[in-house]
């Protein structure tokens, strides 16, 4: 009997601890699975659509994107009215009912294009809340449905995308193209890794201060020179700035400044005496008596020139008489013979006769 009994309540113990087991699991799956506070009042809420939208039982209830509650029925309301084909009814926590002004309106809603679908009530801004069995404003879910159609033209595009990419992706695996090659060319990664060996020649060279770049990186003597020629700009500067030189007397001595001015205003009253008309160059620019002279000259010179071709006066025979050219080109020739035979004999034009008186 013992050993029965013993039997009997370790039977019992095991029962127990399956019982309790049972019950934290379906309360676990519950947890995992459901949004309803066991321990937290509820009130139903309804609203009425045109469309349900492919909305199911159990899709939650959110207020401004926050979960208040769920779906727990959705059915024809037997009405023909627009907007209220369908009755939504919405199980609503208590504690949010003060939340939700009478004014709210409720839509449709989902993740995304294609995601999971949910009532979201868009609070008002009346100071009344709702009652528990009162009813919500709805949106029209025409807007919803041109929102998922307007959806499948752009999930058709990203589809073309994809299969686009596929087909380059499909080219570069197999070496064609520029970037296939690059990818799957031997030769290419050779020369590639040739240009590599040699960039690190050239970096190593550089860092053992070989060459002009080497030199120009770690030589000191660079640095020292260009650190000199600083330090005379700077003297040079210096002396700029103390006057000294001739660019130092331009920048700080006065009396150049006093020359320069008196040399403008000198040559503000020569633009101005040339303006007034006064000297040579002023009569020059602002009487007419030059002008007229000058006229009058080339007017004596042009009929100086008309008689000189009309054969007028000496000059003018010589250039349009014929005979006084022969004639100076023959007493030109007899000059010539005289001179040369002077210059053959010369005794025979020179006599010296002395005499006695």
């Amino acid at each position: 009997m013992p050993i029965e009994k013993k039997a009997k309540w370790a039977q019992l113990k095991v029962g127990i601890m399956a019982l309790v087991a049972m019950i934290i699991l379906a309360v676990l799956i519950f947890l995992l699975t459901g949004n309803q506070n066991w321990f937290a009042g509820h009130a139903t809420l309804y609203t009425y659509m045109d469309d349900s939208a492919a909305l199911a039982p159990g899709a939650a209830v959110r207020l401004n994107g926050i979960l208040v509650g769920k779906v727990t029925k959705i059915a024809l309301s037997g009405s023909k009215q627009p907007q209220r084909i369908v009755r939504i009814d919405m199980q609503i926590d208590d504690k949010f009912l003060s939340s939700i002004p009478v004014d709210s309106v409720a839509s449709i809603s989902a993740e995304n294009v294609l995601g999971t679908k949910f009532i979201n009530i868009k609070s008002g801004t009346s100071s009344s809340t709702v009652r528990p069995g009162q009813e919500i404003a709805s949106l029209n879910t025409g807007d919803f449905q041109a929102l998922v159609q307007q959806g499948f033209p752009l999930l058709t595009s990203v589809q073309d995308i994809v299969n686009k990419l596929n087909a380059i992706v499909g080219q570069v695996e197999v070496g064609k193209g520029s970037i296939g090659k690059l990818l799957v060319d031997e030769q290419l990664y050779d020369r590639l890794l040739a240009i590599a060996t040699e960039g690190q020649k050239i970096t190593t060279a550089i860092n053992s201060g070989k060459g002009t770049v080497g030199h120009l990186i770690y030589d000191d003597q660079l640095y020292n020179d260009i650190r000199g020629s600083m330090a005379r700009v700077d003297s040079l500067l210096a002396g700029l700035q103390q006057g000294e030189g001739t660019a130092g007397k331009f920048l700080k001595d006065p009396a150049l400044y006093n020359d320069l001015q008196k040399t403008t205003m000198q040559v503000e009253k020569l633009l101005a005496d040339l303006n007034a008309g006064k000297g040579t160059a002023g009569k020059f620019l602002k009487t007419d008596d030059l002008h007229n002279q000058i006229t009058a000259t080339i007017a004596k010179l042009d009929t100086t020139i008309d008689k000189v071709n009309s054969g007028e006066g000496t000059i003018g025979q010589l250039l349009v008489n014929p005979q006084l050219y022969d004639s100076l080109n023959g007493t030109t020739k007899e000059m010539q013979g005289v001179l040369q035979d002077f210059r053959k004999n010369p005794k025979k034009f020179l006599h010296i006769k002395l005499g006695l008186f």
